[in-house]
């Protein structure tokens, strides 16, 4: 699946996606800030995606940013490739376009976050995947809303 840009305008919502729960983001209209918004806890592929339809239409979602778990080398990764393969099925669902950023390290950095705010281990664990989401979607924003224009290459 190839990147694509957002709409000029309109809420993104970044994924930290995994294969028991996904993290969700949502930014405001105006793209300034990144919220952490849920967890979703897989049921199936058609639970799945008829749920992120459902985020879309409620908090009118025009784009979204999926974190790429790469290799520290770079390199894609088996956890990358089933993100591609979601955000395909993701963007076909819901008519939205996807782009994806390098995630590397975010769940370390939305762990230390936690462990700095005093939260305790097993509750850290439970809350790591939206504030990962979030730091995606951050990143994202900072960005200019340009996600990882390496992705090609890495497809080769």
């Amino acid at each position: 699946m190839k990147p694509t840009p957002p709409p000029e305008k309109g809420k993104i919502a970044g994924i930290d996606f995994g294969s028991v729960r996904i993290g969700v983001a949502v930014c405001d209209a105006e793209r300034l800030i990144a919220f952490p918004y849920e967890i979703w806890r897989r049921k199936n592929e058609k639970l799945d995606l008829e749920h992120f339809q459902t985020l879309v239409k409620e908090e009118k979602i025009v784009h979204f940013v999926v974190g790429l778990p790469l290799h520290c080398s770079g390199e894609m990764s088996e956890k990358a490739r089933q993100a591609l393969e979601f955000a395909a099925k993701l963007a076909d669902a819901t008519g939205c376009s996807v782009d994806f950023l390098d995630e590397r390290f975010t769940s370390v950095i939305a762990d230390d976050m936690l462990r700095q705010a005093g939260i305790k281990a097993k509750k850290r664990k439970q809350n790591v995947d939206d504030i990962a989401a979030q730091i995606i979607l951050s990143n994202y924003l900072e960005r200019g809303c340009v996600g990882t224009t390496e992705l090609e290459s890495l497809e080769d």
